[in-house]
């Protein structure tokens, strides 16, 4: 029996109509500059999806691109993952949501919680699982609904700015040519930092695991409710970590960062991903970026990312393709691809 190397075969993504600039940030009540975003983040603008829609409902149009871009159809899809920090609830998972929606009873939906670093994990799971032959197509998904969960005010806007709504998908199936395929994955995690970038809003350790007022009612203190990060932590450790992830995997496969056609960073910081590119040696035009106009829609920002480049031309077959991501946990990731 020949080896099967597991592959990209569709990409899809979709963002919600409603473009929220920097400005209409201002507008609403956060002082701040347009000027002082765009210097610190480069971001321009980001989407924000209606009240009552979920990372499931932004996940579908994704995902059905994804499965008729490689070709399938849905009933092909045989295991599903999903990866969001912005479930829908507590429980259940995200992807059992969009597997009913997607109509497909009885397949597998896993749910991956890896935060920015979460599609790479989802696709190493998704590549085990082709290549041990335990499904033939599987569908990864990264969607988010950050706007619900977002300070909006001059209080929150060190990290309201940065976030916005959307998802990408891809479909991963396997081949006998070995000309192509993901090459390689490798994924890590230092937990010591795991408080520099987090939203808590519940603790486990307590009882009531969210305290309550004298009505009953839950009530969550302003420091567990939102997103609290350590941003010069959080600067320092991604550029280290995804640095050296794109140089130790690029060792494994033995080629060299410049041999690279294409480096796809998570979408955090245009600042980050300029000085990782830098620091690399790469031309701009091989680090390609749309946080200007999407913001970081965490575990959505590779495949929303991968999908326009393919959309657009600039990813073709046989390109030599390096995904890599930071995130919380601390985690990060990088995936060697030939398109």
């Amino acid at each position: 029996m020949n080896p099967i190397h597991a592959y990209v075969a569709g990409t899809g993504y979709y963002v919600p109509p409603r473009v929220v600039t920097n400005q209409d940030l201002i507008d609403g009540g956060i002082e701040t500059t347009n000027e002082w975003i765009v210097a610190r983040t480069g971001i321009e603008a980001r989407r924000f999806s209606i009240d009552g829609e979920g990372p499931s409902d932004l996940a579908l149009p994704a995902a059905r691109e994804a499965i008729e871009r490689a070709g399938l159809q849905v009933e092909d899809i045989d295991f599903l993952i999903f990866a969001t920090l912005s479930p829908e609830h507590a429980f259940p998972g995200s992807g059992c949501y969009l597997q009913a929606k997607l109509g497909l009873p009885g397949v597998p939906a896993l749910d991956v919680r890896n935060q920015c670093s979460g599609f790479l994990y989802a696709l190493g799971c998704a590549r085990g699982f082709v290549e041990s032959r335990m499904a033939n197509n599987v569908l990864v998904v990264g969607a988010e609904k950050h706007s619900a969960a977002l300070d909006l005010s001059t209080e929150g806007r060190t990290v309201a700015c940065l976030f916005g709504d959307g998802a990408g998908a891809v479909v991963v199936r396997g081949t006998e040519d070995p000309s192509r395929g993901i090459r390689s994955i490798q994924l890590g995690a230092d937990g010591r930092f795991a408080d520099a970038l987090a939203q808590k809003v519940w603790d486990t350790r307590k009882r009531p695991f969210i305290p309550r007022g004298p009505d009953g009612r839950g009530i969550v203190e302003k420091d567990m409710l939102w997103a609290q990060m350590d941003g010069k932590r959080v600067f320092r450790n991604a550029v280290e970590k995804m640095i050296l992830s794109v140089v130790d995997t690029c060792r494994q496969n033995q080629i060299e960062v410049p041999e690279l056609d294409l480096l796809v960073c998570h979408q955090a910081n245009l600042r980050i991903n300029e000085f990782v590119r830098d620091q690399l040696g790469l031309p701009a035009e091989k680090v390609p970026s749309n946080i200007q106009k999407y913001a970081n829609t965490t575990a959505a920002t590779i495949p929303i990312l991968l999908s326009e480049l393919e959309r657009d031309g600039r990813l073709k077959p046989g390109m030599r393709v390096m995904l890599v991501a930071f995130g919380s946990g601390f985690t990060w990731g990088s995936a060697y691809i030939v398109w």
